[in-house]
C-alpha cells in the first residue's frame, strides 16, 4: 500500500496520532486509505448534491474494506459565470482541480481515489487526475439535472439564454423571461441536455472511467445514491486487481470516446478536453483524430442543443448503453477495457437496452444526420486549426463580411443593439486561452443571436470557447491565438471570411501577411494571480490548453 509510507513503523507514529484525532482507530488506519474526492459547492445546482453522494460512497468503500479519506476541490460554475469576466476562472480551474487533487492525494499517500463530479470542468479534471495518479480509481458524475417545465412544456438552461436574446430584440416581456428564469432549473443536477457536462459523462463512460450506466442516473434519482455506493466499492476492487486508469485509457478508448461526441452531436468543448487527458495518459492524440471520429461518425442521438430531447429522456430508453449498441451494431465503436473488469462490450450485452419503441436514438442504418457533430478546419485564419460546431443546422458553408471585436462584451453590446445583420461573420478575438485569459465561452452571444432570429444567418468564429449548449454556424479554438499573433489578430473589419466544411478551410483573402508588421500583441489583461500565471504556462487549444509541456 502507498499509505505505508505514513503509517508503518515507529518513525510514523507522529502520523498516526494525527489520524487518530480523525476518529480512526487501528484497524482502519491498517486498510487502505481511500480518497473520496468531490467537488460540492452550493453555489449551483451542478455539484449540489455531490456531498450527500461522498457520504454514500465512503460508505462503500467501508464495506468493501477500506478507509476512506475525503476532501472537497473546487467549481467554477459557467452557467453563472457567463457573459462576464468571472468565465475566465472556468478552464482554468480545469487544471487547479486536477493539480489540487494530485496534491492531497500524494500529499498522504493515498492508495485509491473515488472522484465525484458535477459540472463542466470538474469532469475533465477528474480524468485527468485519475490519469495522471495512476492509481486505482473511478470517477461518477453527479447526474443531469431533471427537466424544468413552463406552460406544459420541458425547458432548460439553454431556454434561458437564448429568451435573453428575444428579450433584448423586443421578442419576448420582461415578465415571459422571468417566468422562463423561475422555472427552468428545478434542483440539483448540471444542464440537461448534450451539452458540455453530459457529454463529458458519456465520455468517462466511453473511457472506461466510469461503469456503464451509473452517470447517465439523474441527479435526484434516489437510484443516484446506490451508484455512488457501488463506486466506493468499486475502487476498492480496482484496489485489489492492481487495475490502474492507464489500462483503460488507450488508443482505442479516446477513439471510442470521440465517435461518442460524434454520434450525440456533442460539445465541441469534448475536442479540448479530451486533447488534455490523452496528454496526462501519454496517449497520441491530435485534431486530426476527431476529424476522422466526426467523419465516420452520424449523429444518432437526437439531442439538445441542436435535437429535440435531453438526458432525462436519454436516461429513461436506456442512456449512453442504448447510443453505445446502436453504434456497435454499426461497426463505429470499438470493445475495450473498463474500470469493473468487464470489457465494453460484456457491460452492453449485460445492459441490454433496446431499441424498439422509442426515437431518442437512432440505428446505424437510419441516422440523423450522415456525419458527426463537429469538424476540424484549417486555412490562413487557422493554420493550427479549429473546430466548427455543426449541431443544429445543416449548413456546410457561410461567407461574409468580418465583424471583428475584441472580446466578448463588444460583440455582446453589437448584437443587443441590432449591429449584426444576416450574413455577417462575427469575430470575436484575444479571448483565447492566454489571451482571455482562460478561453471564455461565448454562450451569451450566440444565444443572443439565436433569441434575435439570426441563429441561421450568420457565422461566429472565435479563439474562444463555445459551450455545449451553443447551436448554430460557430467555429472556435482558433490556433494560433490573437495574444500570440495568430492570423485572427490581424483580421479587419469588413474582411471577406469564408468557412467552409467541405474543404475544410477557415479563409480570407484579406492580405494578412502584409498587416503582421504594423501588428503589436496586446498588453495583458491580468497581471497579477492566478489568471496571469495561467496565461505565462498555457499551451495551445490545438494541444488541448495545459499547463505544463
Amino acid at each position: 500500500m502507498r499509505s505505508n509510507a505514513i503509517k508503518h513503523g515507529p518513525d510514523r507514529a507522529p502520523a498516526r496520532a494525527m489520524l487518530r484525532a480523525t476518529g480512526l482507530d487501528d484497524a482502519a488506519i491498517a486498510k487502505p486509505l481511500v480518497a473520496v474526492v468531490h467537488t460540492w459547492s452550493n453555489v449551483s445546482p451542478c455539484n449540489l448534491n455531490l456531498r450527500d453522494l461522498a457520504a454514500a460512497a465512503c460508505e462503500g468503500v467501508r464495506a468493501a474494506g477500506g478507509t476512506p479519506i475525503e476532501f472537497n476541490t473546487i467549481a467554477v460554475t459557467d452557467g453563472i459565470a457567463m457573459g462576464t469576466s468571472g468565465m475566465r476562472a472556468s478552464l482554468v480551474s480545469r487544471e487547479v482541480i486536477a493539480d489540487s487533487i494530485e496534491l492531497a492525494v500524494d500529499g498522504h499517500c493515498l492508495d485509491a481515489m473515488v472522484v465525484l463530479c458535477g459540472c463542466d470542468k470538474t469532469i475533465p479534471a477528474a480524468a485527468m487526475a485519475l490519469a495522471r495518479l495512476n492509481i486505482p480509481g473511478v470517477a461518477l458524475y453527479g447526474g443531469s439535472i431533471a427537466h424544468g417545465r413552463l406552460d406544459e412544456r420541458a425547458i432548460t438552461i439553454q431556454d434561458v439564454f437564448e429568451a435573453v436574446g428575444a428579450h433584448g430584440a423586443g421578442k419576448l416581456s420582461s415578465e415571459r423571461l422571468c417566468q422562463v428564469e423561475k422555472k427552468a432549473c428545478p434542483g440539483a443536477g448540471a444542464c440537461g441536455g448534450q451539452f458540455t457536462a453530459n457529454t463529458m459523462a458519456m465520455v468517462l463512460t466511453a473511457l472506461g472511467l466510469s461503469p456503464l450506466g451509473l452517470n447517465d442516473i439523474i441527479a435526484t434519482d434516489a437510484a443516484k445514491r446506490d451508484a455512488a455506493f457501488r463506486c466506493g466499492e468499486l475502487a476498492l476492487d480496482c484496489f485489489n486487481a492492481k487495475r490502474l486508469p492507464r489500462e483503460l485509457l488507450t488508443p482505442v478508448a479516446f477513439r471510442n470516446a470521440a465517435r461518442l461526441v460524434a454520434a450525440t452531436a456533442g460539445s465541441t468543448n469534448a475536442v479540448l478536453h479530451l486533447l488534455a487527458i490523452a496528454r496526462e495518459a501519454g496517449v497520441a492524440l491530435t485534431l486530426e483524430d476527431f476529424e476522422q471520429a466526426s467523419r465516420s461518425t452520424p449523429v444518432l442521438a437526437d439531442l439538445k442543443p441542436g435535437g429535440r430531447y435531453t438526458a432525462v429522456e436519454l436516461t429513461d430508453v436506456g442512456g449512453a448503453a442504448l447510443v453505445a449498441a446502436a453504434m456497435r451494431d454499426g461497426g463505429l465503436i470499438e470493445d475495450a477495457a473498463t474500470v469493473t473488469g468487464r470489457t465494453l462490450f460484456e457491460e452492453l450485452d449485460a445492459a441490454a437496452p433496446r431499441m424498439q419503441g422509442q426515437d431518442v436514438v437512432r440505428p446505424a442504418d437510419a441516422p440523423l444526420k450522415p456525419r458527426g457533430g463537429y469538424s476540424i478546419l484549417y486555412g490562413n485564419v487557422a493554420p493550427q486549426g479549429c473546430v466548427l460546431k455543426l449541431a443544429g443546422h445543416g449548413r456546410v458553408r457561410h461567407e461574409g463580411p468580418a465583424r471583428v471585436f475584441d472580446g466578448e462584451e463588444q460583440a455582446f453590446a453589437a448584437v443587443q443593439a441590432g449591429a449584426i445583420k444576416a450574413g455577417d461573420v462575427v469575430v470575436i478575438r484575444n479571448e483565447g486561452p492566454a489571451g482571455g485569459p482562460g478561453m471564455r465561452e461565448m454562450l451569451a452571444v450566440t444565444a443572443a443571436l439565436v433569441g434575435r432570429g439570426l441563429g441561421n444567418d450568420v457565422a461566429l468564429i472565435t479563439d474562444g470557447r463555445f459551450s455545449g449548449a451553443t447551436h448554430g454556424f460557430m467555429v472556435g479554438h482558433i490556433a494560433p491565438e490573437a495574444a500570440r499573433g495568430g492570423p485572427i489578430a490581424l483580421l479587419r473589419e469588413g474582411d471577406h471570411v469564408v468557412i467552409d466544411v467541405e474543404s475544410r478551410t477557415l479563409s480570407t483573402d484579406a492580405p494578412l501577411e502584409d498587416r503582421r508588421a504594423g501588428w503589436q500583441p496586446p498588453a495583458p489583461k491580468v497581471t497579477s494571480g492566478v489568471l496571469a500565471k495561467y496565461a505565462r504556462l498555457v499551451g495551445s487549444a490545438a494541444e488541448g490548453a495545459v499547463t505544463h509541456g
